[in-house]
């Protein structure tokens, strides 16, 4: 059909696509894909605490951020109640009149 030409030109683009797309994306890599700050810089990332005063310090701040979002979680929870019962109440009377 096409002949030993397009065989040989057919092997020639399977060996030399593969290549040519490694070398492409294989060659400079830090000025082709570069995203500056991508990572956190040390001082923005989380330090474990190692020493015994150090986690417990951070064992106390845990607990009291949690104790601070449970309490505002009640309080909301305590607002939600009491607009329902409000809410609540204004439709009975509007039944019963």
């Amino acid at each position: 059909m096409g002949g030993p030409n397009l065989e040989v030109f057919k092997f020639a683009m399977y060996i030399s696509f593969p290549i040519g797309i490694m070398y492409y994306f294989g060659t400079n890599l830090d000025g082709r894909f570069k995203v500056d700050n991508f990572w956190p810089s040390q001082e923005q990332t989380y330090k474990i605490p190692f020493e015994r005063e150090e986690i417990d310090k951070e064992l106390a701040r845990l607990k009291a951020k949690r104790l601070k979002i449970r309490d505002e979680r009640l309080a909301q929870e305590a607002r939600a109640k009491e607009l329902a019962e409000a809410q609540g109440l204004r439709t009975q009377d509007q039944e019963s009149s």
